[in-house]
Parts: structure tokens; C-alpha cells; sequence
């Protein structure tokens, strides 16, 4: 397999992975995080995070929006219409138009809300938006996703902040196998291992955000994921051997003693 370029919606990226904005100590700790990460995608929440008053600390004063792409997000949103008007202000804020689309179901697991996040998804794509979207890993509901004009399909490896990895790579690989947009593991990574392992699976991103922001060291987290996501995207170009149940030795007996 050849390298291809990380491209969303056209736009093409350096890094394939995506860092959250979120939970940080302060926003110089997050700065210093993103700079470590080496990711140029951001996520920024736009019903939490100050980017428009400017009488009070606000994100693109530690951020600058001209070198590092913001991807405004729906994050607290638990219905459609709530998600839809959260982004038209994104747009009238910034002049947004790639978005992150995150409609959640309940306040205690954050499991997607499919219907909700369809319905969305199909109005924001007619108002011009270039959606991504958070989704639960049901590859039906990810065609879904894709026919209705979504720009990247983004499910979740376990509920969002649990850290505890990838729960099903079945449905993660069917879902490569059967869409051609990026596919991008949204929620759930832990550790750096759980990155390198979600592009071994032919992902083509990464979003990481409580992984890093959570650690007791979160600079040094940010960089060891961007190595893992590096690691994992150069072992699954270079293709693994078929795994076999029995012992295989790694010289010929041909002249053997």
C-alpha cells in the first residue's frame, strides 16, 4: 500500500490525529499539549469554550485559528435542533463550515443518538456544512451516515472519557472495508497503544482529547500519541504476516547440519 494524503472534505492535513481542547488545567497547558501532539485539527466546543469574548481569556489568544485548524464541535448538545443552532453560531462566530457533529443521548454513558445525529447531519449537509460525525460503531447506521452526505465517519472505541480502548474491532473493520470516507476513531482511547492499534485497523485518524488532557503528564502523553498514530499508520501500510496458531522458524532448513 501506498501513503495517501490525510484529506477531509478536500483539505489536506499533516497530522492524523485530532486533539481536543477540553479539560485542561489552562489554556497555556493545552497550547503546550497541541504544539507536543504535532496535530493540526483541533476541536473546540463551542458551548464551553470562550472564542469570542475577547474581555476574557479565550483559546485563539494560546491557539492561533490561521495555523492550526479549528473544528468546532456540538459537545452538551442532547437534541438535533440544539446540535443545528450550535453551529450556525460557529459559522456566524468564525466563518466555520467543517464541523464536528456530536448529539448525545444520555447525560450518564454519552452514547451517540443515531436519530437525532442522522437528522442533523442531513440538514447541516444541505445548509452547506462539511460534517463529521460522532457516531456509535453500527456499520448500517455508518452507511447511513455517508449517504446522507457526511464528510468523515467518527465512531466511538468505548463511551467518551472512559480510556478504555478499542471495544470492537469487528464493527470497526467492517466499516473500513465498506466506506471510502475517512474513518476516524472518536472517544475511548486510553493510552498510546489504543491509538497505534485503532490505525492498524486502517483508520485514518485518530480524536484524542481526555487521554491527553487527563494524564499526570499531559505534554508528554500528547507527543506519545502522535508517535503511536505515526507507528500504527506505517504498520498497517507495511502489512502484517497472516497470523498461524503454529510455530514458524526464521531460517530455511535447506543445509542444515
Amino acid at each position: 500500500m501506498i501513503e495517501k494524503k490525510f484529506k477531509i472534505a478536500k483539505k489536506s492535513f499533516k497530522s492524523r490525529l485530532i486533539v481536543g481542547t477540553g479539560k485542561y488545567k489552562s489554556f497555556n497547558e493545552c497550547a503546550k499539549a497541541i504544539k507536543s501532539s504535532g496535530a493540526d485539527i483541533v476541536t473546540v466546543a463551542v458551548r464551553r469554550v470562550n472564542i469570542s469574548d475577547k474581555n476574557k481569556a479565550r483559546l485563539m489568544d494560546y491557539i492561533d485559528p490561521k495555523k492550526i485548524t479549528y473544528l468546532p464541535n456540538t459537545a452538551g448538545c442532547f437534541t438535533a435542533e440544539d446540535a443545528v443552532r450550535t453551529l450556525r453560531l460557529a459559522r456566524e462566530i468564525g466563518g466555520w463550515k467543517l464541523v464536528k457533529l456530536e448529539v448525545l443521548g444520555d447525560k450518564k454513558n454519552l452514547f451517540p443518538e443515531m436519530i437525532e445525529t442522522l437528522k442533523s447531519t442531513e440538514l447541516l449537509t444541505k445548509e452547506g456544512f462539511k460534517v463529521m460525525v460522532y457516531c456509535n460503531d453500527d456499520p448500517l447506521m455508518a452507511k447511513r451516515l455517508e449517504n446522507a452526505g457526511a464528510v468523515a465517519i467518527m465512531p466511538l472505541a468505548a463511551p467518551i472519557g472512559s480510556g478504555l480502548g478499542i471495544q470492537n474491532k469487528v464493527n470497526i473493520k467492517i466499516i473500513r472495508k465498506q466506506t471510502k470516507l475517512p474513518l476516524i476513531i472518536d472517544a475511548g482511547i486510553g493510552e498510546a497503544s489504543d491509538a497505534c492499534v485503532a490505525m492498524e485497523l486502517g483508520c485514518d485518524g485518530v480524536l484524542i482529547n481526555t487521554a491527553i488532557a487527563k494524564a499526570k503528564n499531559p505534554i508528554q502523553m500528547a507527543e506519545a500519541m502522535k508517535l503511536a498514530v505515526i507507528s500504527g499508520r506505517k504498520s498497517f501500510l507495511s502489512g502484517r504476516i497472516n497470523p498461524n496458531l503454529f510455530g514458524s522458524a526464521s531460517t530455511s532448513n535447506k543445509g542444515i547440519i
